[in-house]
């Protein structure tokens, strides 16, 4: 099994004993060992999920890596999270997806109105099963936890990913700077119900019609 180890927060080594990895196309910045690297069609799905991906618009670039010794992954000075799976699903934007073990299944899935209000079409990509990933995120992450007596209203720009039995609902929302007219209020909300963890990153990115 790979196993993932962080530098510091923004550069993750993942040592292979004849192991595989998906990483973001691009993402490795050295190596130790023997390393073989392959670009996966549709993102690692066959041509089902690169039919899928052109159609959704979900884009996933992804890369398999095999070898022995130590790989490093990074992107753009990212902050990186690391998430254990087990058995569960995975719901993370295709940007924001490093690198998973090789044995988690990646996919992608509907998500709703979300997309509409962010731009980033109404498709994410799914990663699934037993084992690691590292998911990317503009600062540092904040994990917050969802229940049934507690649901949570989050940015669609500071999402980057869930776990856990979660509904998401889409809904505008107008907080005190849109009412003094300052332009940069929340237009759209993702409002999660149910369990599980939410991933938040302190920085938004730019969203279609995020802002009144």
């Amino acid at each position: 099994m790979a196993q993932f180890l962080l530098q510091g927060s923004k550069v993750l080594a993942v040592a292979m004993t004849g192991d595989s990895v998906k990483a973001k196309n691009g993402s490795m910045v050295a190596y130790e060992g023997q390393m073989a690297f392959k670009k996966m069609t549709g993102g690692g799905d066959g041509l089902r999920g690169m039919v899928a991906r052109r159609i959704t618009g979900e884009q996933m670039e992804v890369m398999e890596v095999k070898g022995h010794g130590t790989c490093y992954f990074a992107d753009r000075a990212s902050e990186i999270n690391l998430v254990d799976l087990r058995g569960e699903k995975l719901y993370v934007e295709a940007s924001n997806l490093l690198c998973a073990e090789g044995g988690l299944r990646t996919g992608t899935t509907f998500t709703g109105l979300r997309g509409a209000a962010t731009g980033n079409g109404l498709f994410t990509t799914t990663v699934e099963g037993t084992g690691r990933a590292a998911v990317l995120s503009d600062g540092p992450a904040v994990v917050l936890r969802v229940s049934a007596q507690y649901p949570l209203q989050v940015d669609p720009g500071a999402y980057i990913a869930h776990t856990g039995n979660l509904h998401q609902h889409f809904q505008s929302g107008v907080n005190f700077r849109t009412l003094m007219g300052e332009g940069s209020g929340e237009a759209f909300q993702i409002r999660f119900e149910g369990e599980g963890l939410v991933y938040v990153q302190p920085s938004e990115r730019n969203t279609v019609g995020g802002d009144v």
